[in-house]
């Protein structure tokens, strides 16, 4: 009951999105474009399904609310996921939008989450930039002319983006991410979503894409946002495998943890009784042995691990984000 199981995602075909998710992530999802794979997901506008084990063929949310003892001591009482996790393959800009944070969302959205993210960069073109607050302090009056008249990116600023980069985004931060980007993201679960500014696109229906520009004055940061630095990194070895931490907040943390076993060796790992796991594999290959059942994984494969699960060996040379919750 607290072995590992595969994940399959939904997909997502906004305008924006591109191939590669399918080309170099073998999705296998019959949508074009491709823009946004949801992972690790129980939110209803994205199932993820498990497929491989017990419980094979089911929702993951169904197996949470079955087994919520599967999210850890931490999460005592809920029944669905307090997290999403997603691949992002961005060939054109996204929209420029904010989040509400979770106080503006119970009250004005039904009592559901707000959206805190983070973005950890897979890949970029040499030009990619990203959206990330505004150069300098603002007010909503500004801005709404901005708007208005086509001028909103003058006022915002723009950031350069290379691989291995990581952004924190918190609820309240106008942001968006780039053309050539391509993004693992991890947030709460939330798909709210206000957009200032779509550039005057066009769907898919003929009609330009819908703005919430009242909702995003109310939970939009109007002051200037210093530059995201990177932080400093540092990765810890033992035997087979090296980490660093990426990102921690309130919300999860998150590490990426480089596997690089030889013939003979393997790394042991497992999620303890307080919180559930998730690995996210971003490059390579390998076996994970769980009480003698063995179950291949692949670059772009989603692995959910139970709350205070068996023993887990890995093996092979894989890059993974490991997610706790």
């Amino acid at each position: 009951m607290t072995k590992p199981f595969l994940l399959k995602p939904s997909g997502k075909d906004y305008l924006w999105g591109g191939r590669r998710l399918n080309d170099e992530f073998e999705k296998g999802i019959e949508l074009s474009p491709l823009a946004e794979t949801w992972e690790c997901s129980t939110h209803p506008d994205g199932p993820s399904y498990v497929v491989s084990g017990e419980f094979m063929g089911l929702e993951l949310a169904e197996v949470i609310c079955r087994h919520p003892e599967f999210l850890g001591r931490r999460h005592a009482g809920l029944k669905e996921l307090p997290i999403l996790i997603k691949f992002i393959d961005a060939r054109q800009d996204l929209s420029v939008q904010v989040h509400p944070d979770d106080a503006y969302a119970k009250e004005h959205e039904n009592g559901q989450r707000g959206k805190t993210e983070m973005w950890y960069v897979l890949d970029a073109k040499k030009d990619t930039k990203l959206v990330y607050g505004f150069r300098k302090d603002t007010d909503q009056q500004a801005v709404r002319e901005a708007i208005e008249d086509g001028s909103l990116m003058k006022l915002l600023q723009q950031v350069p983006v290379k691989k291995d980069d990581l952004f924190f985004i918190e609820a309240g931060t106008v942001h968006a991410i780039g053309a050539g980007a391509l993004v693992a993201e991890i947030q709460e679960n939330s798909n709210l979503t206000y957009r200032l500014y779509d550039y005057n696109r066009v769907g898919k229906d003929g009609r330009k894409r819908e703005l919430h520009v009242e909702k995003a004055m109310q939970v939009a940061d109007l002051k200037s946002s210093s530059e995201p630095r990177q932080p400093l990194r540092v990765l810890r070895y033992r035997q087979g495998v090296a980490s660093e931490l990426l990102c921690r907040c309130k919300y999860f943390e998150v590490y990426r943890m480089i596997v690089n076993t030889e013939r003979r060796r393997e790394v042991y790992y497992r999620a303890d009784e307080l919180g559930f796991r998730v690995l996210l594999c971003v490059n390579g290959c390998g076996v994970i042995d769980c009480a003698g059942e063995a179950m291949n994984f692949y670059k772009g494969d989603c692995i959910f691990v139970p709350a205070d699960s068996e023993m887990l060996r890995i093996h092979g040379q894989a890059q993974f984000l490991d997610v706790r919750g």
